[in-house]
């Protein structure tokens, strides 16, 4: 089977950059052919990329790259389109209008959330609305920041998101990692005969062992460092933590330097470190050293896969109950569900763990077993293959005829 990705980034980033290369990775070896129209590159592990697809554009923004990309298409002659992240309209019209059978992975609230996050970005507040002139007044989701140009403020057209959401109501077939998520597109008025849960599972790290959950008290979290992600409130959680520890944050993002200042104010300097962006092997030798893993998102986490890689080395995990982490994230059994910005009792879990190396073993062992049993690397495969198989065999001779 030939399958052509489609993302609007090449290389490392965050977890759908992570699931688009693990995913063409396993087709690969099993035997099928993996091409990849994507965008811009993120300058991290590009190589591992360029190893595994077959590349063919840079962008797929100017009408010569359009051109570009449909030759490429053409030429690869696809079996099945399976397309990421991607929210250039021009292109998602090519690739529906080449009537090659096309699954979607909904990876966040970028299709259905002007400002992509789905919450208030003054109160912080979980959006539980589906797009409608809400969004414009009184949200004001018609702007949003802008990091990237010459000015802070950038427009954010409804019409366009309107017409993106259409257009994704086109796929054959959509795939969220939560029922969270597919609640997020029954209310946006996508059709359920075309969604299906496929937790997008990270492949099975060999991981040399499990956590010996030292009494270093070793607290990770890993993630970008985005306002979305909460870091600022895990700070003041922290800093309510009475029991020695050593917190390590491994990503980057632009709400760094603020969260590094915030932890000098709170007195966590010789506490809190720091450790910017590394490789995926280089974070599981902290991984064995670990007794607890932290995720602070205050957004509405589609899924948080990031969780389910501490697990795998028998990490505990603390949370808050923000979007689809209480899918895999039991509390009390694998680790801690927080009610949301609840910053005391974050506190409260995270030491209880550090105390009590008994519990710590226990609810790692729990975690270690659920990501065994029920988020399987080959299974999880097993069923994207099956998938895009039934779709290439009911859709396409249709087509030809």
């Amino acid at each position: 089977m030939k399958v052509l990705f489609v993302h609007d980034r090449f290389g490392a980033l965050a977890g759908a950059e992570a699931n688009a290369l693990a995913t063409a990775a396993e087709f690969r070896r099993r035997g099928h052919e993996v091409g990849l129209l994507h965008g811009l590159g993120t300058g991290r592990s590009e190589s591992d990329w360029s190893n595994t697809f077959s590349c063919f554009c840079t962008s797929l923004s100017s009408a010569a790259q359009m051109a570009e990309a449909r030759r490429a298409l053409e030429k690869f002659a696809p079996d099945l389109i399976y397309v990421h992240n991607l929210s250039q309209l021009e292109a998602l019209e090519m690739l529906l209008a080449s009537k090659v059978p096309a699954v979607k992975m909904v990876h966040d609230h970028d299709l259905y959330c002007l400002r992509s996050y789905k919450y208030n970005c003054f109160s912080r507040r979980i959006c539980t609305r589906a797009l409608s002139p809400y969004c414009l007044i009184p949200c004001g989701g018609f702007l949003k920041r802008e990091r990237q140009g010459r000015f802070p403020l950038a427009w954010v057209s409804y019409g366009k998101k309107r017409r993106e959401i259409a257009l994704n109501q086109k796929f054959d077939r959509l795939l969220v990692a939560t029922h969270y998520m597919k609640d997020e597109l029954l209310r946006n008025g996508f059709e359920a005969r075309r969604i299906e849960v496929r937790p997008p599972v990270p492949p099975r790290a060999d991981t040399g062992g499990r956590s010996a959950l030292s009494s270093q008290n070793r607290i990770i979290y890993a993630g970008q460092i985005t306002r979305g992600k909460g870091v600022d409130v895990l700070l003041e959680a922290l800093a309510k933590v009475k029991a020695p520890f050593e917190c390590h944050l491994f990503g980057d993002g632009h709400y760094r330097r603020f969260c590094e200042e915030l932890s000098q104010r709170l007195g966590l300097g010789g506490k809190v470190h720091f450790r910017g962006f590394v490789s995926q092997e280089e974070l599981k030798q902290h991984y064995r050293d670990c007794r607890v893993a932290v995720m602070s998102s205050v957004w509405p986490e589609p899924f948080g896969a990031v969780g389910l890689e501490a697990m795998r080395f028998g990490i505990p995990v603390v949370a808050f109950d923000a979007g689809g982490i209480k899918e895999w994230l039991t509390d009390g059994y694998n680790g801690f569900l927080v009610p949301w910005m609840d910053c005391g009792q974050f506190a409260e879990r995270v030491e209880a763990l550090l105390r009590d190396g008994v519990l710590a073993g226990r609810m790692g062992e729990h975690a270690f077993q659920t990501v065994r049993q029920r988020f399987d690397f080959p299974s999880y495969i097993d069923g994207l293959e099956h998938l895009f198989g039934e779709l290439v065999r009911s859709l396409k001779p249709t087509l030809q005829t």
